[in-house]
């Protein structure tokens, strides 16, 4: 049993809380009107990432408002590629990049300096740990290799990763390039962060599932395992949850052979599933729909009391399965802080 009294690291550390600890993936954004405001004058969104007094004012605002056991660091996992010299923007259907596409692409990439001129987002942690009461835990995060390079070689979001999956297959050696830089300044990122005063920290494989098993070994076990490896050398006492999101049942050879001290979960994974195969080895966090979240009512009450009951007597950290939808109401999640905080009925 940990010695900190604040109940995220509780649960990472193995304990089971009769109130589990909860945060919320996207827990800061558009569904807030006091972030709606601050996004209004904070010009383009890479501008307000890099802003560290409104960066860690959005950081605050869920905090604030709905007591989670956690903030996360508002910034976004394609400022590594930003950072590493990769044209970013972001437009009305989300993020756009100058695809890389091949070997050839890399010459464009500056991977000796990963994180030169993330400052500002290491400054946003310093200014949010002061401004964080001593029960909450701060967690900073990075995308997980694979995911991040999907939005490097497709330049965007996607239907289909072709280009991506194309790389992939056909020259396996170069596509590795690709990812071994992306692996460096990952941790290069992560530990940037944890410097700066960040406690957990994430790892966002928001694309995982679209891999068959032999190429989800590849691109993202062993990239994944590489990055935890590295920051457990250099901080031990940091425990690192990975999110692959639509892994099935991959989830179960992910957990080991990663070295995750907990695993997110999306919110199609059975619960008996879970409950099997894996958490009896670590903590999970997961895993309701954002759309329940959304809608409220009896709906979201019966769901999370369903939760609760399956995994509560166990480590268990309480939090969607993807993040929180924009038109989200606030008072849907004041519901959801409600109801974890009262004893579950049996």
């Amino acid at each position: 049993m940990t010695e900190t009294g604040k109940p995220l690291l509780r649960a990472l550390a193995g304990d089971c809380l009769s109130r589990p600890p909860w945060w919320l993936m996207r827990q800061a954004g558009r569904y807030l009107p006091e972030y709606r405001d601050i996004r209004a004058r904070a010009g383009d969104f890479v501008a307000l990432c890099l802003n560290p007094v409104l960066a860690a004012e959005v950081t605050l605002q869920p905090v604030r408002r709905f007591g989670m056991d956690a903030a996360i660091l508002f910034s976004d996992i394609l400022l590594l590629p930003y950072a590493l010299g990769q044209r970013l923007e972001f437009a009305g259907d989300g993020p756009v990049l100058d695809r890389i596409e091949s070997g050839g692409g890399l010459a464009r990439l500056r991977p000796s300096s990963a994180i030169a001129g993330l400052e500002p987002v290491f400054e946003t942690i310093r200014r949010v740990r002061e401004g964080l009461g001593p029960e909450t835990a701060l967690i900073g995060f990075a995308g997980a290799p694979w995911t991040v390079a999907t939005y490097m070689v497709e330049g965007g979001t996607s239907r289909d990763f072709r280009r991506v999956k194309t790389w992939a297959y056909r020259d396996p050696a170069g596509f590795a390039a690709l990812v071994e830089i992306i692996v460096a300044g990952t941790v290069q990122l992560l530990s940037a962060q944890i410097d700066a005063g960040a406690e957990v920290v994430q790892l966002f494989d928001s694309w995982a599932g679209v891999l068959p098993e032999r190429e989800f070994r590849h691109w993202v076990i062993e990239p994944t395992r590489r990055i935890v490896t590295a920051l457990k050398a250099a901080y031990p006492a940091c425990p690192v949850i990975g999110f692959p999101r639509g892994a099935g049942p991959m989830y179960e050879a992910y957990a080991p052979a990663t070295g995750v001290d907990a695993v997110g979960l999306d919110t199609v994974v059975p619960a008996g599933f879970v409950r099997e195969r894996l958490q009896s080895r670590l903590p999970v966090q997961g895993n309701l729909d954002p759309v329940l979240l959304l809608i409220g009512g009896d709906a979201l009450t019966e769901a999370v009391a369903a939760i609760r009951r399956s995994f509560g007597d166990r480590p268990h950290v309480f939090n969607l399965g993807h993040g929180v939808l924009p038109e989200t109401p606030p008072e849907n999640v004041a519901l959801l802080a409600r109801l974890l905080a009262e004893p579950l009925s049996s």
